[in-house]
């Protein structure tokens, strides 16, 4: 006889444990990570993998961020996860029934995976958790990915400054980087940070700039060396064109 307690059981912790991953994963993409980071680090906070990125320094960079791994891991220690592999091992004896229970707990899973995975299901799912948390937490929606367009070409670059590079000792005034297409966000200077630079800023050697713009754009700018007043007009002019593009689809 099928041990239909069990099963249900087992299947029960399995999709408690994704409606808990599922939940992270949208609390952190409400605090401005991308889906992508989100999903992943509520998964490894989860879990307990333990994954030690870039990405992982980002998740605890805020109180909220913070708050939300913190009771990740804390879910993610009482034993749903130890609880699930225990159950899933008692049913792997060799007799015929435990083989028979062991395949509807797989089929179970998948069938819990696929339903995980449904685009239907999350486009459902996410409103309705991004509203009972927005009314439960001090969380707001902050999708910084999708409002500046890091999706598509666009990115921020960080740019070390040396001596002989385009962005040498003059200020963001000088550089005339607006008219590229390109924002400087801040300068790292050592231990410091100026943030929003005024447009009389100057740019010094050993400088760290912060920039948004197109990707290739930024790349170019990287590589531009100093007094290349040819690159700096082929670049005004490809913005001029994107300008023009865009007020046509604005009409």
């Amino acid at each position: 006889m099928v041990a239909t307690y069990q099963i249900l059981s087992l299947l029960l912790i399995f999709a408690l444990s994704l409606l808990i991953v599922r939940i992270g994963s949208v609390a952190l993409r409400m605090t401005g990570l991308s889906p992508d980071v989100a999903s992943f680090q509520a998964a490894s906070a989860f879990s307990g993998a333990g994954f030690t990125t870039e990405e992982a320094e980002q998740t605890v960079t805020t109180p909220a961020r913070r708050s939300t791994v913190k009771t990740l891991i804390r879910l993610g220690s009482i034993g749903l996860v130890s609880g699930l592999t225990s159950l899933l091992l008692s049913f792997t004896n060799a007799n015929e029934e435990n083989l028979r229970t062991l395949l509807y707990i797989l089929g179970g899973v998948v069938l819990l995976i696929l339903f995980a995975w449904s685009q239907w299901i999350n486009s459902l799912m996410t409103p309705i958790i991004e509203w009972a948390l927005s009314r439960t937490t001090d969380f707001n929606i902050r999708d910084y990915t999708r409002v500046l367009g890091l999706q598509n070409e666009y990115r921020i670059a960080e740019v070390d400054v040396d001596e002989d590079e385009w962005l040498a000792n003059d200020t963001a005034e000088e550089l005339n980087l607006a008219d590229e297409g390109v924002i400087l966000l801040g300068i790292e200077r050592g231990e410091d940070y100026i943030g929003a630079p005024g447009p009389d800023t100057e740019i010094r050697p050993g400088d760290t700039v912060v920039l948004y713009g197109k990707e290739d754009r930024l790349q170019e700018i990287s590589n531009r060396n100093k007094g290349n007043i040819d690159a700096h007009e082929d670049a005004i002019e490809e913005h001029e064109d994107i300008l023009d593009e865009q007020e046509q689809v604005i009409d």
